[in-house]
């Protein structure tokens, strides 16, 4: 049996009836950037984030730079995040002119740990950049409290969470803005590069709608430098015609978590995730811990079954930031998780005996 890492091409049968028409009438309107689908997206989206207001961009990391921006992080600022992140997070702090400061995760949910934020705090420091990482959100009320008793911005990188839950409240509707991306694997994914940001700040949205268009006010009248970061209208279009589907795709992939828990929770040497108390995970990553991880991932690939690494160097040990001076051992739960990490295939359409496939091959393994 062959069990992909991830199936989009069964995802896109679903939606095809819906998919066609609109590219259809795209083309035969010529209707490529801005416009109804991208009012209508931000619209939607904002609903389903539960704020009032959402900017869509042409990613994630637009969203996660022109939030940053908008917010007046900039050059001399430090930004606290963690090391066990894809690099669009630290990117966009770099990229808007500000430093990456990092904090370790804690060793179960592998977000990043609140209790050791504070002693990273200086008189430079303006904003927390939590990652709500595999899908689970991280410890908000902690964050949150701790902000507020710094004066810090906080910004929520919910790239992977989109529909997450943190006490029911919505991933991303938190901070003061929430930054998603829209990258085709993505529990919510166009069909193309795609993001958003979402905030319950108007001026905040209005600076930010700027940003993604040259800093335009209305057109050819410019009020900042800004970038080309806008959403394609196709895109979403797509988004809009996937979204509607999302909680039901997100409901299958808990369901399928059920399933990997129990099967793997009868072999020993294997770590299932952890769902914090008051969470929802949305599991945009279903992650293992392994010791002997490459000799897994070997044994499944030869079964035909598809794994991912999320991710295998933190980025404090990366060349990209060798000139921050880290060495191995600064930040011990991340690079101690990055050996042992091993993503299994994740996505709605997964079917239970699929799921039975691998966790039987992983028992095999053992």
């Amino acid at each position: 049996m062959d069990v992909p890492f991830l199936n989009l091409k069964t995802q896109y049968k679903q939606i095809e009836n819906e998919v066609l028409p609109m590219l259809t009438e795209a083309m035969s309107n010529a209707a490529f950037i801005g416009g109804p689908q991208v009012t209508g997206l931000e619209k939607e989206f904002a609903e389903f984030c539960e704020t009032k207001y959402c900017v869509a961009v042409n990613s994630g990391t637009d969203a996660l730079r022109f939030a940053l921006i908008a917010a007046g992080i900039g050059q001399g600022d430090e930004v606290i995040t963690v090391p066990n992140t894809f690099i669009a997070t630290t990117e966009a702090i770099s990229q808007a002119g500000a430093k990456p400061v990092f904090v370790d995760i804690l060793p179960d949910t592998y977000n990043i740990n609140p209790g050791l934020i504070e002693a990273k705090i200086n008189k430079k420091t303006r904003a927390i950049l939590p990652v709500h990482l595999y899908g689970q959100p991280a410890d908000m009320d902690a964050i949150l409290k701790i902000a507020k008793m710094h004066n810090l911005i906080v910004i929520e990188d919910a790239c992977q969470a989109h529909g997450a839950l943190y006490k029911g409240k919505k991933a991303g509707s938190m901070g003061l803005a929430g930054c998603f991306s829209f990258y085709p694997g993505k529990n919510l994914g166009a069909f193309g590069e795609g993001g958003a940001v979402v905030t319950q700040d108007e001026k905040l949205a209005k600076q930010m709608s700027m940003l993604r268009d040259h800093g335009q006010e209305q057109k050819y009248y410019h009020a900042v430098e800004g970038y080309n970061g806008r959403l394609d209208a196709i895109q979403a279009g797509v988004l809009r015609i996937k979204l509607k589907r999302l909680k039901a795709w997100n409901d299958a992939r808990r369901k399928n978590v059920a399933i990997y828990n129990e099967l793997l929770s009868k072999i020993n040497g294997i770590t299932t995730p952890v769902e914090a108390k008051g969470m929802e995970s949305v599991y945009h990553i279903y992650l293992i811990l392994v010791d002997d991880r490459d000799g897994l991932q070997k044994h499944l690939a030869g079964k035909g079954i598809g794994t991912g690494l999320h991710y295998p160097v933190p980025l404090h040990l990366q060349k990209a930031y060798a000139n921050m001076g880290f060495k191995e051992g600064d930040f011990p739960v991340s690079e101690k998780v990055a050996k042992r990490l091993l993503s299994l295939p994740m996505f709605a359409e997964l079917t239970k005996e699929q799921i039975e496939y691998v966790c039987e091959s992983i028992k095999e393994f053992f």
